[in-house]
Parts: structure tokens; sequence; C-alpha cells
């Protein structure tokens, strides 16, 4: 190789400097100037082109007219004198010109970086999302009136788009967060480079948001191992919350992170909250209101006045909040135990209240009437029959979980778009033997099916979002046709059945409502707003695992006339004692006569006023937490 000469060596050197930026391209400047200044000065004094100024002003004059190429309007003196002062000058047009240039394009470089959202932040006590998805909106919703109450709070996204975009996109679709600054920075949460953009080691919490396409679980995943391995870590564990869709991505992830993340199943809890909620109207409204921070929230409240009382007692210890069950010192949450459970010294009750200001004891009389009790009757369940139109993953999830939940001897058919070997092919390990399992290859938005099955004595209709939709739009679209078909059908025909249907995107809600569906279930939605609670709280994740597990306590919203005496006045004391005699926890009531006004939760009323009356009729509902 042949070496290199000494000028190649001093361009190398040369290009090294320049490519260190706008200071290094300033300083090669201030050089060339000083250079020139000198040199002009020297040469004047050398050859003595004015004798009467000496070195040092003839160096400032040189200066002067460097920076500005008026100054020597004024000068005096001999032609070669003037016309070294013009060498300075247009030297100084030179360089002035080209410092413009520089301070321009590094000023435009700094902006571009700053629009980019590189900067690091500087914050504690925030929350960290990271990625960028639709349930973005709904997280930053809810984490808003979470923090309503606190002076300043601050929520920091990490995502793979452009900070301006970001910025736009969530005052377009939220308007004002109050209280709550949204910072949002462009990196990947996969490099642990630019998680150290979001501050990490001083976040409350973390929130991974999966990402749309392919393969989210698989980004989960590395942007866990990119937190725990990265180059900043704290003392203290990490709260992290994490959605997946795979179960089998669940244990990968704590074997990363270990008990410092908290995962919550996308596809199990859409799947368990549909099957519930099918044969129950109202009842994804009770879980909207139990997970967002509107109204009632969760709180693990320690109360010394009640160590030694009974669940029992307990349930009507407060006016203006609600005890749900119990969590034991070192113990998993227990929801509405056994009513003679011993409240020990260090257990938390499980409250749900609209502020924990609310939860105080109440020492009142709760004058249970109790002529309006209505005493227990059995009633074994009648078999029941569930029309599922659609057919995506969480098919199967949904059949497993009605299998738990359907009395002996019930029936589901399923109409889809797909051919009945391969749904019989993914439900052949979920499929429980409690019921009769049919499918059936169909159009579920073909008026002609619609009319046959409407006449096949459904009790309950599931529409599932269409798997092969290209978009999340058209899907929706798919589903509404659906519904708009099935409620026409039944207005026309006098039948009555519960549709409970499936909406991917949250815009689409009021559209699908006008359908006058019993039940619109917003999965992604549903899913954000358990990320946000659980980010609170990570106990809480305990009383969703609960609610929705077949073995445990459920929600349930059962006759009047199963409690009390319907069409006569009561206070919900007295309702309480009714559900207690069954071994129930009453959480609030369901009025039919509101069932239709969202602004009213569609009828749905938890923690209601215990000592106010309200007269129940018979079509409204109890809501109760029960094991059957």
């Amino acid at each position: 190789m042949k070496k290199p000469t000494f000028g190649e060596r001093l361009r190398y050197a040369f290009d090294n400097t320049l490519s260190r930026g706008t200071i290094a391209l300033i300083g090669w400047l201030a050089v060339v100037s000083l250079a020139l200044i000198l040199a002009i000065a020297l040469i004047i004094r050398l050859t003595r082109l004015a004798p009467d100024i000496d070195f040092a002003q003839l160096v400032w004059m040189a200066l002067m007219r460097t920076l500005d190429a008026g100054t020597m309007g004024g000068d005096q003196g001999s032609w070669p004198y003037l016309f070294a002062m013009l060498g300075v000058t247009l030297g100084g047009i030179f360089v002035i010109s080209t410092l413009i240039s520089i301070l321009t394009t590094g000023l435009e470089s700094r902006i571009e970086n700053l629009r980019k959202g590189r900067s690091r932040v500087i914050e504690s006590g925030h929350t960290v999302i990271l990625g960028w998805s639709d349930q973005v909106y709904p997280i930053i919703s809810e984490l808003a009136i979470a923090n309503a109450s606190q002076r300043r709070s601050c929520i920091v996204i990490l995502g793979e788009k452009d900070k301006i975009e970001m910025e736009d996109e969530i005052r377009a679709r939220l308007g004002s967060t109050g209280r709550t600054r949204v910072v949002c920075r462009s990196g990947s949460p996969m490099d642990m480079a630019d998680l150290q953009i979001a501050s990490l080691p001083t976040a409350k919490s973390i929130i991974i948001v999966p990402p749309t396409g392919d393969y989210p679980d698989a980004q989960v995943i590395k942007t866990l191992a990119a937190i725990t391995n990265s180059a900043e870590p704290r003392p203290e564990r990490y709260h992290i919350v994490a959605a997946v869709r795979d179960p089998r991505a669940v244990p990968v992830a704590h074997m990363i992170a270990g008990d410092q993340v908290e995962m919550v199943l996308m596809t199990d809890l859409i799947a368990r909250i549909m099957a519930q909620t099918c044969r129950q109207s109202g009842l994804s409204t009770v879980y909207t209101e139990l997970l967002d921070f509107n109204g009632n929230e969760f709180y693990f409240h320690e109360e010394p006045g009640l160590v030694g009382k009974t669940f029992g007692e307990a349930v009507f210890a407060y006016e203006d909040s609600l005890v749900l069950g119990i969590c034991p010192v070192g113990g998993a949450a227990q929801l509405s135990p056994a009513m003679d459970t011993r409240i020990a010294a260090g257990d938390r009750l499980i409250v749900i209240g609209e502020d924990d200001s609310t939860i105080h004891l109440d020492t009142t009389d709760p004058k249970i009437q109790e002529d309006a009790i209505q005493p227990d009757r059995f009633k074994q369940p009648a078999p029941e029959r569930t029309l599922i139109l659609g057919w995506n993953r969480r098919g199967p999830l949904i059949l497993e979980q009605l299998g738990y939940y359907m009395p002996p001897d019930s029936q589901v058919l399923v109409v889809a778009p797909v051919e009945p070997q391969q749904m019989q092919t993914e439900v052949a390990a979920a499929q429980s033997g409690r019921m009769q399992l049919a499918f059936e290859r169909g159009n579920p938005v073909d008026r002609p099916t619609l009319e046959r099955l409407a006449g096949g004595g459904y009790q309950f209709v599931i529409i599932l979002s269409p798997a092969d939709a290209p978009d999340i739009q058209l899907a929706d679209a798919t589903t509404m046709v659906s519904l708009l078909h099935l409620r026409d059908i039944a207005g026309k025909t006098g039948q009555t059945f519960s549709i409970v249907s499936e909406i991917l995107d949250v815009r689409n809600r009021d559209l699908a409502e006008v359908t006058s569906a019993d039940d619109v279930i917003i999965g992604e939605r549903l899913v954000a707003l358990a990320m946000v609670q659980i980010a609170e709280n990570k106990d809480v994740l305990q009383v969703f695992t609960e609610f929705l597990s077949p073995g445990g306590p459920e929600i349930y919203l059962k006759p009047v006339q199963d409690y009390i005496t319907p069409d006569r006045p009561v206070t919900f004391y007295t309702v309480l004692e009714a559900a207690r005699r069954k071994g129930q926890t009453a959480i609030g009531y369901r009025l039919l006569a509101e069932a239709g006004a969202p602004e009213q939760a569609f009828g749905v009323h938890l923690n209601p006023d215990k000592s106010a009356r309200v007269t129940l009729a018979a079509d409204d509902r109890i809501i109760v937490l029960a094991e059957e």
C-alpha cells in the first residue's frame, strides 16, 4: 500500500475536523479571518503604507472592515493602502457570508433535530408509553383523568413516528389533557439508546403498547429486554405493564423482566368479556365503568376499625364506598369471600369509590326493609341457544368460555365465511362438552341467511369482527351491516334476542349504537383501560383476574325479583342485605328505562347512594358478584 503523503494526511485531518459540525466550521472561519487580518496588517506595517498607525491599530481597523464592509467608506491614504483595506473588506464579505450560511444551516439542523424529538426529557414521577397505536389515545385520556387531582403530571411517549405528527394527532383526537402534559419523542422502544430519551429510571410506571402489524408480541418482548438491559438501571424495580396476544409470550416476558412486569393477555381478556357479556345485556358497560377513571375507582384500603369483623359486616361499613373483597396480608385478592370471613390486622379491603377521601367508616343504622327481601328460590337454568356470526382468532377462546357459563345441553351455532372443518380444528382443544356446538359456512351480511337464522329461536347473538378484512374500518362496517339487518328483522318479525358486537375502532362506537346493539365491545379500548388501571395500581391485576376467571366470583346482572319486591321504593342497604343472604355482594343495579341513554351509562348505576330510595321494576337488574 502506498504511503500517504503529508498533503493527504493534512487533507484527511481537515476533513475530520469539518465533520465535527457547525462549531468546527465556525472555528475554521475564525482562523481564516485572523490570518487575513494579521497578514494585511503586517504587510501595511512592513511596507509603511500607513506610517502614522501602529500595528495594533492596523489589526483593529482590518477587523472592523472584515465585519462591516461599509467601514472602509471613510478611509484616506495612498492607493496601495486603500487597495489593502479593500482586500480585507472583500475577504470579510466572503467570511461573513460564509458564516451566515453556516449559522443558518446549523440552526435549521438544530431545529430539525428538535422537531424530531431526540432530546432527553427531564422528568420525574412520569408515566412512559412505549410504542404507538390507536390504544395510545384512551391510555392518555384515562391517565389525564387519573392525574386530574395532581398539580403537575407528565406522560412521555416514545414511538417510531414523527414527534410533530404524534402531537398533532393527540390534539386532534383528545383536545386538552388538563393538568397533564404530554411529551412526545421519536425513537424505537427496542433500542436501548433511544430508551434513555424517555428517562425510564425516574418514571413512575411504563406502559408498553403493542404495535400494529406482524408479530407484535415479538416487539413487546424485545422492548422488555431493552428496558431490563438498559445502560441506566435504577435501584428500585420497574413497574411495567405490557399487553400481548399470544399466551406463550407471557412466560418469556417473565423470564426477561421477572415480577417487574404485569402482563395483559389481550385476546384472552376480550374473549372472556364477550363470553360473559353475550348472556347479560349491559355487562360490557359495567366493565367499562369499573375500568375507566370516570366515577368509581378501585382502592386497597386498610381499616383498623373493622379488624375482627366479618366481611358480611364490612359491606355495610361505608356510606359512599362499596367493599368488594379482602386482600389478606401476603395473600391473593379475594372478591366476595364467604360472608363469615374475618378481617385480620393488616388485611386490606378492596373498595370502589369516587375518591379515597370517601372511604370512611359510617356508624349509621342501615335500616333494612325486611319485608321487601325475597326468599331464596333455586331455579334450574334452562338450556340456551347462542348464534355466533363471523370468526377470528378470539372465536375458540369465546367458545371455551361459553362452555363454563352456559347451562348443560345449550346449543351454539357458528356461521362464518370459513370452512367448518377449519373452525372445528381450531376449537378442538377448547370445546367444553357442556354444550352442543355446530359450524356452518355462510355470509354474516347476507339478508336471506340472517332471516333464516333469526327464526332459529336464538336468545343471544355474538357478532365477531371478520378476520380477513383489509382494514379495521371495513371490518367495523361489515359488523354494522349485520347489526342493521338483525335489528330490522327483529323489528319486523317481533322476535327478541340480545346482540353483542365487536367493534375495533372506538370512533365507530356511536355509529354502532345507532343500530341499537345491546352491547358494543371495543376490545382494544378495554385493554387500554385495564393497562392504565394496572399502571396506576399493580394490585388491580388481581381483581381483574378474579373477575374474569370462571373459577371465582364473576359479575352477574340478575332479576330484581330474586332479591327484593319489584315496584316499591327500597334503599340499596336492603339490596345489599338481600344479596348477602345469598352469599353474594351487590355492587349496583341497572335500570331498563335508561338502557338506551349513553349519557346515563346505559342505565348502569355502580356504588349508588345506599340510603336513598329507588324503585326497581321487574325488568331491571341487580348487579352482583357471585359464583354463578
